[in-house]
């Protein structure tokens, strides 16, 4: 077998483990969207809104993932250069717009805490106690990371919470407590959740760069590995 014969084959084999990859994320989103209620039920949660949330993300990453399958596989079987470029163009696309959210992300983090504060704070503020989704939302996120609102427990202070019921939410309180007051909060000093985010983020930045890494190195390989079949079916 030759060295185009076995890339061919390789790639045929490994974007036909990503479409069924695919396929079965954006099955699972579509049935956790649709019923997500027998999906709790089964997982025994109550937050039925929390799945559902999660729903959406794994369509989205599941129908990327079937399009970008159906073209690798395809494009090295018909040994088809439109669908080979295609499948570079998607691929490249995606390295580009991780490694641009990656430079973002270390070099301009305060930049991003201020857009964050000016635009989810006063969304806590106004909504937080009074909207169930928005208030499920933040006590899932603050009950799961051991935070208390964006920044800190100010975040609530002249809230619609706290006038309605003069006190801030349990989360901001250690141990968590019902009636958490200023006082206590002060004293409890319970990070934001978007510092905790970044400091979970930077506890666990081995595992996270080399998983990033590893996605990169797959990335890069199959760029490669699709522009060689590309290249290689003009001298067939």
């Amino acid at each position: 077998m030759g060295c185009f014969s076995f890339l061919k084959v390789m790639m045929i084999l490994f974007n036909l483990a990503i479409f069924l990859g695919g396929g079965t994320l954006l099955g699972v989103g579509i049935w956790v969207a649709v019923d997500g209620n027998s999906f709790s039920s089964i997982f025994g949660s109550s937050s039925t809104l929390q799945f559902v949330n999660v729903s959406y993300f794994l369509i989205v990453i599941g129908a990327i993932l079937v399009v970008l399958g159906f073209l690798g596989c395809c494009g090295a079987q018909k040994e088809s250069k439109c669908l080979l470029i295609m499948f570079f163009s998607i691929v490249l696309i995606i390295f580009i717009a991780e490694i641009a959210a990656a430079v973002v992300a270390l070099v301009y983090t305060s930049i991003a805490e201020n857009i964050l504060e000016a635009t989810v704070t006063p969304t806590l503020k106004n909504q937080y106690g009074k909207v169930p989704e928005v208030t499920q939302i933040w006590n899932t996120t603050m009950s799961t990371v051991k935070c208390c609102g964006l920044m800190n427990y100010t975040d609530f202070t002249d809230s619609y919470y706290y006038k309605e019921h003069n006190t801030y939410p349990a989360f901001c309180c250690k141990p968590v407590n019902s009636s958490c007051s200023e006082a206590a909060a002060h004293n409890s000093s319970v990070q934001g959740c978007f510092q905790q985010l970044l400091s979970e983020i930077r506890t666990n930045a081995g595992v996270v760069g080399g998983v990033a890494a590893g996605i990169c190195a797959l990335e890069i390989a199959a760029m490669v590995v699709s522009m060689y079949l590309y290249c290689q079916l003009d001298k067939k």
